[in-house]
């Protein structure tokens, strides 16, 4: 179901995702088409966002731009930057999504595995945020989302390098709050608590941790990936205009 709310300032505005081919990225690009905004999104896997890229060309009317990338690669990373600004002009959106949540013991982690790890989820939030903020500044205005997790403040035991990197996440949104705020760029992170994506129940819902879960949250309902379009809207649009290096908490009441 596509969020009710509709934000006038959304519409044409250029906006870049990260990991929106599928799971919440997935939410995420088809909220913003929705809005009328131009849309381009960054995914490795070329299988879920051809078909999501198809899906809303055919059931909205317009459709966003895929550009394929793997987020380990800055310079790939940067030139994906420059693909979309030549498409749809300077992004005044950006949200730092891709992410990947692999479990790991601190036993096998290796020095390869944790630089590989941060280079997921931690490096591709900054050089993104670095590569789009010219664009920002010229516009003099930007809205920059970060999302984080609630990992790091549940104490999950089993992904030691994850938790570090999306706690990262935090620091990482303050500091750009404050170094690019006097240019009208807010930076606000989401930290999405358990949402139900085909992954989390390909590999690690069970009912009785989902009800267990759910049955601690305070609205007993599943989230699911489009929980996190409003939010993420919301920190997109003007309604938001004073609000920077904030994280917003969005797990039903769980924390």
């Amino acid at each position: 179901m596509l969020h009710p709310a509709k934000y006038a300032d959304l519409e044409g505005a250029a906006v870049l995702i990260t990991g929106g081919g599928s799971g919440i990225g997935a939410a995420l690009t088809e909220g913003f088409v929705a809005q009328g905004a131009r849309v381009a999104f960054i995914d490795i896997a070329d299988g879920p966002s051809e078909t999501l890229r198809d899906r809303i060309a055919s059931s909205h009317g317009a459709t966003p731009l895929y550009i394929r990338c793997d987020l380990r690669d800055i310079e790939a990373l940067r030139d994906a930057v420059r693909q979309a600004e030549a498409a749809h002009g300077a992004a005044t959106v950006l949200i730092n999504n891709a992410a990947f949540d692999e479990r790991h013991d601190i036993a096998d982690v290796s020095l390869d595995y944790w630089d590989d790890n941060q280079a997921i989820n931690l490096r591709p939030h900054f050089f993104t945020a670095q590569a789009v903020a010219p664009g920002m500044r010229a516009a003099g205005r930007g809205s920059i989302i970060n999302f984080t997790s609630t990992s790091f403040l549940i104490n999950h035991p089993d992904m030691p390098s994850y938790t570090a990197a999306k706690a990262g996440i935090i620091g990482l949104t303050k500091g750009l709050a404050g170094k690019l705020g006097p240019w009208n760029i807010r930076v606000n992170a989401i930290a999405p608590g358990w949402v139900i994506t085909e992954r989390q129940r390909d590999l690690w819902v069970t009912d009785e941790t989902l009800a267990t879960h759910v049955g601690r949250q305070c609205i007993r309902e599943v989230m699911k990936p489009q929980d996190m379009v409003g939010p993420c809207l919301f920190l997109a649009s003007d309604a938001s205009r004073m609000l920077t290096a904030q994280t917003m908490i969005v797990d039903g009441g769980f924390l």
